[in-house]
């Protein structure tokens, strides 16, 4: 049964407060509503609601310095942040002041309405410790549904030490995401250390991570620090983890269930105060059920797990995203380039097979091959290649196409007005979509995450997609 509670909502976009007051109202809840910081205040002198929802932007001020002033002061009222701003600081900033939760614009009602049921369950999530504001650059940029995903998991992983399991196609930004998780957490001080599994020789894997002593091998003619040493006080971040062997995983195992180690050929034993974060680009759970990884390894390692969206999956990211490399790359001594409309659209139309490390590697070359200074659709053509071509939309399948037509003309015969009442697309998109998660978990047994990979989303994604259209998961 859904709780009500009182409701005070601050925005000033009155067709916002307004769509947001009529949805809560309708699910019992008594809204009161304020344009600015100025009448939020005098709003909760008159008395505290039992969820507090609050735009970022306001004319007489900035919501989140008025967010951390509440829940400072009545540490036990949620506070819902919506933001047009969407961006992992704001994301972050939003759980340092205290937020219950973050949620991006343009949201949707039915998320926020489970937001506030949330809100008035739970009450209110604890502070982050603030990290340094300075001039820092963002670690990762895009402002599309799915990387809003990941950045609100982010966001709340930073102040704590639980492990994180990043999965992802190669290109996606893996390694960033665990040196955000570091730079805006309380061990940012101390270092950052990573390791690729991938390209270790297994018989060295273990020296490399646990350090050795002199003679402890063959050319050992020295102690040797590990990684787990280096990154004391730290990050870890552990690279390509699937490719690491089985009988370093039973140590790193055991590492993780005791918190202490022994260099290779030492007996005394070290402390191992390090958060760890890991990374993959293959199927953990296929590899365990297959016997190449340790199940009880998987599960000490995804206890929060977040998955990268491939480039393809977030194509409204990739202009914002070509503009920062052409940027960077001007800062760095390359000519300053830019890219016009044709142009940008032809690069929201490629894969990317090789995701965002492939797009900066091509604005990197385009900063020093481009003749002029605004890059042309032609010149981004030529770039790609063929690549361009065989990334173009794929031809209708001549059974689907049909299948539209005869939607198109029932609907016509049925209810003729749905034709013209500006929800046909949504209608259409929302009647394959359904069929088509439905069968692609049916082809995947049901696992989300093969599915989500299937489709080119990310797994969250998909959960809200199932929740949104009453799937059973």
């Amino acid at each position: 049964m859904n709780r009500t509670g009182n409701i005070l909502v601050v925005d000033d976009d009155n067709a916002i407060r307004t769509v947001i007051a009529q949805a809560l109202r309708r699910d019992g809840h008594r809204v009161t509503t304020a344009a600015s910081l100025g009448e939020c205040d005098a709003r909760l002198a008159s008395g505290l609601p039992d969820v507090l929802i609050s735009d970022v932007v306001l004319p007489d001020g900035n919501g989140l310095d008025m967010v951390g002033r509440v829940t400072k002061a009545h540490p036990g009222l949620p506070v819902i942040v919506l933001s047009a701003q969407n961006t992992l600081t704001t994301a972050v900033r939003s759980t340092e002041v205290g937020a219950f939760e973050y949620l991006p614009k343009p949201f949707d009602l039915d998320v926020l309405a489970r937001a506030v049921q949330s809100a008035l369950a739970r009450g209110s999530a604890g502070v982050a410790e603030p990290i340094d504001e300075g001039d820092r650059e963002l670690p990762l940029i895009g402002r599309s549904p799915a990387m809003q995903d990941v950045y609100r998991v982010i966001a709340r992983v930073v102040s704590n030490d639980l492990t994180v399991l990043v999965s992802g196609e190669s290109g996606t930004g893996k390694e960033l995401v665990a040196r955000a998780i570091h730079d805006l957490g309380p061990r940012r001080h101390a270092p950052f250390v990573a390791i690729n599994m991938a390209a270790i020789p297994r018989e060295l894997i273990e020296a490399e991570l646990f350090g050795h002593e002199r003679g402890a091998f063959t050319g050992a003619q020295a102690r040797s620090a590990g990684r787990f040493e280096q990154a004391a006080g730290g990050t870890l971040f552990l690279d390509e983890i699937g490719d690491m062997p089985m009988e370093a995983q039973t140590r790193l195992l055991r590492v993780l269930q005791s918190g202490e180690f022994t260099t290779v050929g030492g007996a005394r034993t070290i402390r191992a105060d390090v958060r760890i974060v890991a990374a993959t680009n293959k199927d953990l759970a296929l590899l365990v059920a297959n016997g190449g990884f340790r199940e009880d390894l998987f599960y000490r390692l995804n206890v929060v797990p977040i998955s990268l969206p491939a480039l393809r999956a977030r194509r409204q990211d990739i202009a914002l995203l070509a503009r920062h490399f052409l940027d960077r790359a001007a800062e760095g001594g390359l000519p300053r380039k830019q890219l016009d409309a044709p142009a940008t659209a032809v690069l929201e139309g490629y894969d990317w097979p090789g995701n965002v490390r492939e797009l900066e590697n091509m604005m990197r070359r385009m900063a020093v091959l481009s003749r002029d200074d605004t890059i042309d659709a032609n010149e981004v053509r030529a770039m790609l290649g063929s690549a361009a071509t065989a990334s173009s939309p794929a031809a209708v399948d001549p059974g689907i196409a049909a299948a539209v037509r005869a939607r198109l003309e029932r609907m016509a015969i049925e209810e003729p007005a749905a034709l013209d009442d500006g929800s046909l697309y949504d209608r259409i998109i929302g009647e394959v979509e359904r069929p088509l998660i439905e069968a692609l978990l049916e082809r995947h047994g049901r696992n989300q995450l093969r599915a989500a990979r299937a489709l080119g989303i990310n797994r969250n994604t998909l959960r809200k997609r199932l929740d949104l259209l009453g799937i059973d998961f």
